[in-house]
């Protein structure tokens, strides 16, 4: 195998071409943004400039990423709320890394046969009748964001909590324009929103779908955000915000109660480590299943010359394509909530075992569990060595498609990540937490971090990831290059590439793949490198309205003051 390029993995990226003889088949749209104090980057301006405050009022970078996503609760409404669930990866200046696990539950009042499947065929398998999993109150799961983002923030913050909800509590109360990007997710769902009358109110006045620009206030869910400002978690995990939620699915035929609620626990985790090419990676573990197949998929592909194949290639594309489809195939084995599925770390993380699956072919698939594709993601980072990589959700775009009255809240629908079926390793049980693929990654080189990254997506999200890392490494792409740059993805039954990779559709197609053309592959990836002088580049891509705020500067040199 070819030796790796000492330029590969050095800290440069984003900051200039870091393999100038490459070429790409694909021109960045945006543009990264460096500094040595802070950078912030989210999938929405305000949600960045929330979290750029906090660095600026003396938060780190936890106080940033709770205050970005509290935020993106309200611009971001189709995308993420406190009713919903999420991972967010600490890397702590001390050099501990911790995975908050904020996933949403089954209610104990849950059953396996709650939900009646209507097909069999894997593009309907997790369809149920009625479209109960999916929409309305009996699609919701017990939450966990709110729990997850107050227990980091108060565990590891440096901020009193009230300061870290403002920002939020500012754009509901006073506004914001709407973006094409809020627009367009309307439009796609400008049915299932008009049958519930707070939603219609909201966001289709008089029956037509708010228009870019306009401005929109959320003055429910500012009071609501004022209750969670002065009461913390408590105010949706047992208060009154709790209460309201808790008698509306009631009302609709939901599962979760008020115990519930009070009972949901955010848990703290220990990170999956394996290396690839000298680097460390670490990802969240189970019931992720990034952090266990990102190094499983790189495990596979370390005894390839990657780089010497190219980016893009059909060769390295039909590698790419089989080595994701066989980690697919092992993800529907064994993946989901710890508690209730053995998921064997160990073995899939072992290298051995990585060169032993690539000696076999992999199969045509098997049912496509559903997840969703419509979450948002922060990447967050300080001048003192704390990095947040946070995905989170309330999982379908627009969750359950109605909201509770007088709170402005939009519940999770993430019964729908549930096998509909008794006796399966996802089936629903009491207190399972949901499977997911987020992916909120960070690489090490010689105990120091890199990069950090993540992405919204659902199954595609963990091997969008991958391919981001091996841009990185493997081909010395800069940061925005590695976000930006076209994906694939197939989990056995078919292949799809983005429009960067459709010249090599007829090549693929020849190599035995079943090829569709997409839009996009995964949502908006956004992420942090990091220079050994200090400096911090932040890149965001394309397939969101992801945002960059870098902070240099500083403070005064010491001693210096003002004479009259």
């Amino acid at each position: 195998m070819r030796g790796l390029d000492p330029a590969i993995g050095n800290g440069q990226a984003g900051r200039e071409q870091r393999n100038p003889g490459m070429t790409l088949p694909f021109t960045c749209e945006k543009s990264p943004a460096s500094g040595s104090r802070g950078v912030v980057v989210a999938n929405a301006p305000l949600g960045t400039m929330a979290g750029s405050e906090m660095l600026a009022i003396g938060g780190n970078a936890v106080d940033a990423a709770v205050a970005a996503l509290l935020t993106l609760t309200v611009v971001e409404p189709m995308m993420v709320g406190i009713a919903g669930g999420g991972i967010a990866h600490l890397r702590l200046a001390d050099g501990r890394h911790v995975v908050i696990d904020a996933l949403s539950v089954a209610g104990q009042g849950a059953r396996a046969d709650m939900f009646t499947p209507v097909s069999d065929l894997p593009d309907a398998y997790m369809e149920t009748e009625g479209r109960r999993n999916r929409v309305g109150p009996s699609a919701v799961a017990v939450p966990g964001n709110l729990r997850g983002w107050f227990l980091m923030q108060q565990r590891y913050g440096r901020l009193p909590w009230a300061d870290v909800v403002e920002p939020a509590i500012r754009a509901a109360a006073r506004g914001f324009a709407v973006s094409p990007y809020l627009h367009g997710a309307i439009l796609e769902h400008r049915a299932d929103l008009c049958t519930d009358p707070e939603m219609a109110r909201m966001f289709l006045p008089d029956g037509v779908p708010l228009q870019p620009g306009a401005r929109l206030v959320m003055g429910d869910y500012a009071e609501s955000l004022r209750l969670i400002q002065s009461q913390g978690d408590a105010a949706l995990h047992g208060g009154d915000l709790g209460r309201a939620l808790a008698d509306q699915l009631a009302a609709g035929g939901g599962h979760v109660t008020l115990d519930d609620l009070t009972a949901a626990r955010a848990v703290q985790r220990q990170a999956i480590l394996g290396t690839y090419r000298g680097h460390t990676i670490a990802g969240p573990p189970p019931p992720a299943s990034s952090g266990v197949h990102v190094v499983q998929m790189l495990n596979m592909l370390e005894a390839y010359d990657l780089r010497g194949m190219g980016f893009g290639s059909p060769d390295s594309m039909d590698l790419m394509a089989r080595t994701i489809a066989l980690a697919f195939e092992d993800r529907r084995q064994a993946s989901g909530d710890p508690d209730f599925v053995d998921v064997p770390v160990e073995r899939f993380t072992d290298k051995n075992y990585a060169r032993q699956r690539m000696e076999q072919r992999a199969g045509t698939g098997g049912p496509v569990v559903h997840e969703s594709r419509d979450t948002t993601h922060v990447t967050v980072a300080d001048a003192d060595g704390t990095i947040v990589s946070a995905t989170h959700t309330i999982n379908g775009l627009w969750g359950a498609c109605f909201m509770v009255p007088g709170t402005g809240i939009i519940p999770n629908n993430y019964m729908l990540n549930y096998d509909p079926r008794p006796g399966r390793a996802l089936s629903v049980a009491p207190g399972k937490r949901v499977p997911t693929s987020m992916a909120p990654m960070i690489v090490l080189r010689d105990g120091r971090p890199v990069f950090a990254l993540g992405l919204p997506g659902a199954v595609r999200i963990f091997p969008s990831a991958m391919q981001a890392i091996v841009n990185l490494i493997d081909h010395g792409m800069t940061l925005q290059q590695a976000v930006e740059a076209p994906r694939l993805w197939t989990e056995g039954h078919h292949l799809e590439l983005e429009p960067g990779l459709a010249a090599q559709a007829d090549a693929m197609r020849a190599r035995g793949h079943d090829v569709r053309l997409v839009k996009t592959i995964g949502g908006g990836m956004n992420a942090i490198a990091f220079a050994p002088d200090g400096t911090m580049t932040g890149a965001a891509c394309w397939r969101a309205d992801g945002t960059v705020m870098a902070q240099g500067g500083g403070l005064a040199r010491p001693g210096i003051r003002f004479m009259i």
